[in-house]
């Protein structure tokens, strides 16, 4: 069997290990850099070169597409779909897990537990949209940003004003949620692969700071989540159509609400901190799905 990862950067942990576990099974795997390729779109050959070389067929393909090329990175991963590749994360699904404000929307729509969200393109009367959310503090997001980036949080409503006043000038689609305290900077990150939460992590935001990615310097632990948030983050994947996702819940009075979906979850954190080989788990959905 022959797999290709879509990546930028070969180097990564996550990339590293599914290069491994697919070598030590007898299989032949390559990383892509997606910027590296065009694509022929054709009824009769439809194709895709790299580096000016056509690519020989891949049955499988393991998306870890970047915010910044996701663009170009999806549209590359339809064309492997088109040209009979398997994909761990089918394009459709990416997009719609991307767009921050759908996937809200989706989720919402099904019956799953978000914090409050506001939306909008302009509104005067910025006041009223704080007040939305349950007013100050509150969470301002961009809809682009991943790994904490583009995540604010307003403490009043001046600041408020003044940060979404900011990002409106840079013309910014953002998000404004609810900020929930009892939370205490903590959030758990399921990992869901093939409709089963195959591990779960819980993530505490380093002192000074309430994101609890683990790139802004949090800190991860081992965590036993509950049959309730288990099915929480089952529904959200399968709602999303996505096979292999990291699944944000935060615990709030209320209950669990979800947060995040991450589409290209990095396996080095949940990998060491569970023990578990989640680069395996990924190899196995592979194979069930080309060999069956």
């Amino acid at each position: 069997m022959k797999i290709a990862i879509l990546s930028r950067d070969k180097t990564l942990y996550s990339c590293l290990r599914l290069i491994k576990v697919a070598k030590n099974r007898g299989y032949f795997i390559k990383n892509i850099n997606p910027l590296s390729c065009y694509i022929n779109i054709n009824p009769i050959s439809p194709s895709i070169y790299v580096n000016g070389e056509l690519l020989e067929y891949f049955h499988a393909v393991i998306p870890r597409i970047g915010v910044s090329t996701s663009f170009y990175g999806v549209n590359l991963l339809r064309q492997f779909e088109i040209c009979g590749s398997y994909s761990v994360n089918k394009s459709k699904a990416i997009i719609k897990a991307r767009d921050k404000l759908c996937s809200l929307q989706l989720l919402a729509a099904s019956g799953i537990d978000i914090p409050i969200t506001s939306f909008v393109s302009w509104h005067e009367n910025t006041k009223n949209l704080i007040n939305l959310v349950g007013g100050p503090p509150l969470i301002v997001k961009l809809v682009e940003g991943s790994q904490g980036i583009g995540v604010v949080i307003a403490e009043t409503y001046r600041a408020a004003e003044s940060i979404i006043d900011a990002f409106r000038i840079m013309n910014a689609n953002i998000l404004i949620q609810e900020f929930i305290k009892e939370a205490e900077g903590c959030d758990i990150r399921c990992l869901v692969i093939n409709k089963i939460v195959v591990a779960a992590i819980e993530r505490q935001s380093k002192i000074g700071d309430f994101r609890s990615n683990l790139h802004r310097g949090g800190k991860a632990y081992s965590i036993n989540v509950t049959e309730q948030e288990r099915l929480i983050a089952i529904k959200a994947a399968s709602i999303l159509n996505l096979e292999v996702v990291g699944v944000d819940i935060i615990r709030s009075n209320r209950g669990p609400l979800v947060t995040e979906i991450n589409v290209s979850p990095g396996l080095e954190g949940i990998e060491n901190i569970s023990g578990l080989n989640i680069a395996s788990m990924i190899i196995d959905l592979i194979e069930k799905n080309v060999f069956q």
